[in-house]
């Protein structure tokens, strides 16, 4: 049960992070006292498992849902959204955020401001500026042009983000919000609104995110948009294998009327049958994954309470605390 009396419900996905989730609590309460509903999700922490005591400590009312098992950032997200759109009121506003810090308690009125426009569903940060390492800003550039050109969709932002009651229960009915949160948010059709917004630094431990974690985040990005994904490779490929096609008539021609060196018209020719047989095969093959695609999409919406073990209150009276409450 969220209070009524709660204008902001906070969504914060927590992993082996008491000391910077507890700091995050005090933060939050400092900053908005007993307008703020914290929700945090324990994503199956065994070192560090979250209880109610970082709640109490920053005098927080709030709630913890013990996740059975471990199931990654991106779900554990998707799980909270889940609980707060079945206990939520139509006239609260939802914000999801991660727990470690770099996403600034400071900045949450800036980014849920524009959310008072009956044109804006969904405010996302835009980071301004970010405290990375060289090899980070790199990879992100270049995941962020690839992205734009398998999918035809740009992505600037990530879990920072605010959002209006009916967008949340518009996202929690999407499958796709397990995968990838801000793919799902992309692909929702919800009026989105870009607030600039500089990222701070942790509150403390380290990243748990490795550079393989983050390849695989940015891959489970696309995989939302699979069919689009697989119609433009299958088109690629089937342009590839039409300008095959024209190289070799073009060689034909030139063998004909002697324009080729000895040897070089077996070997051009080769080569360029072997593309287009390649690129053929290609391009029929996503044309059969994308009909799989469509014909094998998820309809029903993640059920948040199968996965949650126990749900924990702080700061308020609940005479039933269970999963369904």
């Amino acid at each position: 049960m969220i209070p009524a009396t709660a204008r902001i419900v906070v969504v914060t996905p927590v992993y082996e992070d008491y000391e910077a989730s507890s700091r995050l609590f005090k933060e939050l309460t400092a900053e908005f006292s007993d307008e703020v509903f914290i929700v945090a999700v324990d994503d199956g922490s065994v070192r560090e498992p979250l209880d109610t005591s970082g709640l109490e400590l920053a005098g927080a009312q709030g709630a913890v849902l013990n996740l059975r098992r471990n199931v990654g950032h991106q779900k554990a997200i998707a799980i909270g959204l889940g609980y707060v759109a079945t206990h939520m009121h139509d006239d609260q506003d939802v914000l999801v955020m991660d727990s470690d810090g770099e996403d600034i308690p400071t900045s949450i009125r800036t980014l849920m401001k524009p959310l008072t426009s009956d044109e804006v569903d969904v405010v996302v940060a835009h980071r301004k500026s970010r405290i990375e390492t060289l090899r980070f800003k790199i990879f992100y550039a270049i995941y962020k042009r690839i992205f734009r050109i398998v999918t035809g969709r740009t992505i600037s932002f990530g879990n920072f983000m605010a959002m209006k009651s009916t967008a949340v229960k518009r996202l929690a009915a999407m499958p796709e919000l397990s995968t990838h949160v801000a793919s799902a948010v992309l692909a929702s059709k919800l009026r989105l609104q870009i607030c600039p917004l500089d990222r701070g630094a942790r509150y403390a431990g380290q990243s748990k995110m490795n550079f393989v974690g983050l390849a695989l985040h940015g891959f489970k990005g696309m995989m939302v948009f699979a069919e689009d994904v697989l119609v433009r490779v299958g088109i690629a490929s089937a342009l590839v294998a039409v300008l095959s096609v024209i190289g070799g008539l073009a060689a034909v021609v030139l063998k004909t009327i002697g324009y080729s060196t000895p040897g070089w018209f077996s070997v051009a020719l080769g080569i360029l049958v072997l593309m287009f047989m390649q690129t053929g095969v290609l391009a029929l093959m996503t044309l059969m994954l994308t009909g799989v695609v469509r014909s094998g999409t998820v309809t029903s919406e993640l059920d948040y309470r199968d996965f949650i073990d126990c749900v924990q209150f702080s700061g308020i009276e609940i005479p039933d605390a269970n999963t369904d409450s």
